[in-house]
């Protein structure tokens, strides 16, 4: 059931739901968000960020490629924030289905030169690529990369269908309000649908939101019935799962993993499963 993005998103484009892209950071909470997923039978896009590669080494790759293709639901790895075409090469090399790259940070017409060859080089070889314009808010120093939440530079949607129409890109990440980590508790966020609505009408390629977790839920679920079809959640099921793992690790007679992590994983999965449902994503495996 392993796929390219290109594919997996084109059937939420037509049915309007968002796939989720889990950000894993190590083999068990990737063998739980596979499992949740299959549970729920919901397609999965399971994203690693350059930082979480260097964590788990590209040899766990081969592992988590080979149980997406035992998966009962379609699944995509997914290169999450590519900052330069020799990081997609290592994608390429590593066996990724689909590549981010993420040059929103640079002026309009080097982040299309830096794009459109990274796309000429993976669709070469079947790779589908994600592109940025406009940019995402950081919220701490623990998140990807991104600007200060006062200085977001939102999609311009004439400039989208510009970069989309020269660099071929399969599905293109907006900036319409959303940020990387968690937003303090005394700060709500709120999502610019009338902006969405503008560029949507404008792109037939899939949407992207990036910086998904903290945002209200009906906002989100807003997004995705105006046409977001990839929503990446990275912030919310690591909180879950480390939150969890402190919990149990204050007994510190514990010392056996199969003590320690289940729990930890079920926590995760439980946050998982409600973004899953949110984006409406639950039973959409039937569609492929």
């Amino acid at each position: 059931m392993l796929m390219n993005g290109r594919d997996l998103l084109a059937v939420a484009n037509e049915n309007y739901f968002a796939i989720p892209a889990f950000n894993i950071s190590d083999y068990a909470m990737g063998k739980g968000i596979f499992e949740i997923s299959e549970k729920l039978n919901a397609p999965l896009i399971v994203a690693i960020h350059p930082d979480e590669v260097s964590h788990i080494g590209g040899d766990a790759l081969a592992a988590l490629i080979q149980r997406a293709h035992r998966s009962s639901v379609p699944v995509a790895i997914h290169w999450d924030h590519g900052g330069t075409y020799e990081q997609v090469l290592l994608a390429i090399q590593l066996g990724f289905t689909s590549a981010m790259i993420d040059a929103s940070m640079q002026p309009f017409e080097d982040n299309v030169a830096i794009t459109t060859k990274v796309v000429d080089t993976a669709h070469a070889v079947g790779l589908s690529v994600e592109g940025e314009l406009g940019t995402i808010g950081k919220l701490d120093e623990q998140a990807e990369d991104g600007v200060l939440v006062d200085q977001i530079a939102f999609t311009d949607p004439a400039e989208a269908v510009e970069y989309v129409q020269r660099t071929g890109v399969d599905s293109l990440a907006i900036a319409i309000g959303t940020a990387h980590g968690l937003y303090p508790k005394h700060v709500t966020p709120q999502l610019k649908l009338d902006l969405l609505q503008q560029i949507k009408a404008l792109l037939p390629i899939p949407l992207v939101l990036h910086g998904g977790s903290g945002n209200p839920d009906d906002e989100i679920g807003q997004s995705v019935k105006l046409g977001v079809n990839k929503i990446n959640i990275s912030s919310d099921i690591k909180v879950a799962y480390h939150d969890k793992m402190r919990e149990i690790l204050a007994d510190t007679s514990l010392r056996e993993p199969n003590s320690i992590q289940p729990p930890c994983i079920a926590a995760m999965q439980e946050v998982a499963a409600q973004k899953i449902h949110l984006f409406d994503a639950a039973g959409k495996a039937d569609l492929y």
